[in-house]
């Protein structure tokens, strides 16, 4: 018993969960939640060494890859989804790999996490390089196709970081990095989806989240490169604008049409009362980070 997983351990706090109430499920459910946060911060160091890798293979045009089987190619999918409408990256900057293709989404794909020959077609379409991150997702940590994929990696000599739930993980063993977030049992034995699915989309949200921010998509704690794909985007480009630019949400507005929605750009031509190309140019000189172009604007002028 003592080899089981710890994520398919039998949780001693939850076995009378099918002869409970309702609320006393809610409750036993979100006790065992409470725990994943907590378990998370044990990680914290690991998690920023993750970042930094990241983040400078970003600045050397590096492209950050999440690779997974299940709920965890579901979840890297998800979080990479998300970066272009939040942070303006290129779809290719930060890619979703599920093992089973695009179906597995939606569908279960047997025998797709313990394929090698699925891990190697998968690799092969993306002619990965070493400025590139991969990030192995895996509860377990012992499935085959995350495995191979940061042994290709590694031969590839791109950055090979491993994400488990697992202590004993086999994927420890491949990766330049591991981040282990050991949340034990789950609610209903085995269900990964819950405390282990919670941890890798709160650790995969700083992963992505930090590196942006180190490769200057932050200014404060705004949103500075959101693409405003809908009417909600474009009202908090407009706030954005607004805030930081210290002007009205009208003349926020009237920048932000003119410019076709550069939030950047309207906050430096607003702020410094400068042409768009002006403003255009200052971030270039500053690799598109708002801070340092503030900076250059105000020691050169």
């Amino acid at each position: 018993m003592n080899n089981i997983i710890t994520t398919e351990k039998t949780n001693p706090n939850t076995v009378n969960i099918d002869i409970s109430s309702t609320i006393d499920i809610v409750k036993m459910i979100n006790n065992e939640d409470l725990t994943v946060a907590q378990e998370i911060s044990k990680n914290l160091n690991d998690i920023a060494k993750a970042i930094d890798i990241i983040s400078e293979n970003f600045k050397n045009n590096g492209r950050l890859f999440y690779f997974g089987a299940g709920t965890s190619g579901r979840l890297g999918v998800l979080d990479a989804s998300e970066c272009p409408p939040t942070f303006n990256t290129s779809p290719d900057m930060v890619q979703g790999i599920i093992a089973g293709g695009d179906n597995a989404l939606r569908f279960a794909i047997e025998g797709a996490e313990d394929s090698c020959e699925l891990a190697l077609n998968d690799f092969k379409k993306f002619n990965i390089k070493k400025n590139d991150t991969i990030v192995s997702i895996s509860a377990s940590g012992n499935a085959n196709y995350v495995i191979q994929i940061l042994k290709l990696a590694k031969e590839n000599k791109a950055s090979a970081i491993a994400l488990t739930c697992n202590p004993a993980a086999k994927i420890k063993e491949f990766a330049d990095l591991t981040i282990c977030i050991n949340t034990g049992s789950e609610v209903i034995t085995g269900s990964t989806r819950m405390k282990a699915g919670s941890a890798q989309k709160m650790v995969l949200n700083m992963l992505s989240t930090g590196a942006m921010i180190k490769t200057g998509k932050v200014y404060k704690n705004f949103m500075v490169d959101v693409r405003p794909t809908n009417i909600k985007l474009k009202n908090r480009a407009q706030r954005i604008v607004s805030q930081i630019a210290d002007c009205s949400i009208e003349k926020a507005t009237q920048f932000l049409e003119l410019n076709n929605y550069l939030v950047k750009e309207s906050i430096l031509q607003i702020k410094f009362n400068i042409s768009l190309q002006e403003a255009k140019s200052l971030l270039h000189n500053t690799n598109g980070i708002l801070r340092q172009a503030i900076e250059l604007y105000k020691t050169t002028n």
